[in-house]
């Protein structure tokens, strides 16, 4: 099996490469790549990113690797991971910035002013460990219990245009999606490499799932 982290400039990639290292199955290669030729011939694809999604497409789309990522999100298992997944939607506001377009839906900022159940004012960048809620069973939640927590930073969410690509929801002064899928596409706004044992679990189930 190969699996290749997607290197354009943006993101944790060594910090992610060794997590997916760690539940890799027995002779898997695992590489950090920019070249399109080596994400067509790996077999499960990850897009990791992190910063503002402007400078993560500007970055993307100058290194010419969106045919290659495109292909994979159509035809191999995908992750996408923070603002790997913001990415994959139509569009963002963070600088009304044009997504990829592989899943329908836009990237909304979190409002300021935001409350907490208790009536505390909620920080943005929502920063720190919090809460995934399974909207429907999926080979990537396999072990992972509804109300496990994982480690998000991130000042903007994801809204899928259709509800039923919604694969989870975490609340931060209102409801959003936390993880969303679509046919060999699944995607996540928090960091697993960062989520200690539950993020290696989701690491591990998606390097077993079978579209």
């Amino acid at each position: 099996m190969k699996i290749v982290v997607v290197d354009y400039g943006m993101g944790n990639l060594r910090s992610v490469a060794k997590a997916i290292e760690k539940v890799a199955p027995a002779g898997a290669s695992v590489g950090i790549t920019s070249e399109a030729a080596a994400i067509r011939a790996a077999d499960r694809v990850v897009v990791p990113g992190q910063g503002a999604m402007h400078d993560c497409m500007r970055e993307f789309l100058s290194r010419g690797l969106r045919e290659a990522v495109q292909d994979a999100a159509r035809n191999k298992p995908f992750l996408g991971i923070c603002v790997g997944m913001q990415m994959l939607f139509d569009h963002s506001e963070e600088g009304d910035t044009p997504g990829l377009g592989f899943v329908a839906g836009r990237v909304r900022r979190f409002a300021d002013g935001m409350l907490a159940p208790d009536g505390a004012r909620l920080k943005v960048p929502h920063m720190g460990w919090n809460a995934i809620e399974p909207v429907a069973p999926h080979p990537v939640w396999q072990g992972i219990p509804a109300g496990e927590r994982f480690y998000f930073v991130h000042s903007y969410y994801c809204e899928p245009a259709q509800a039923a690509m919604s694969a989870a929801t975490t609340d931060y002064g209102l409801r959003f999606t936390s993880a969303a899928a679509h046919a060999n596409i699944f995607s996540v706004q928090f960091h697993p490499e960062k989520s200690a044992a539950a993020g290696l679990r989701l690491l591990s189930n998606f390097l077993q799932w079978q579209p």
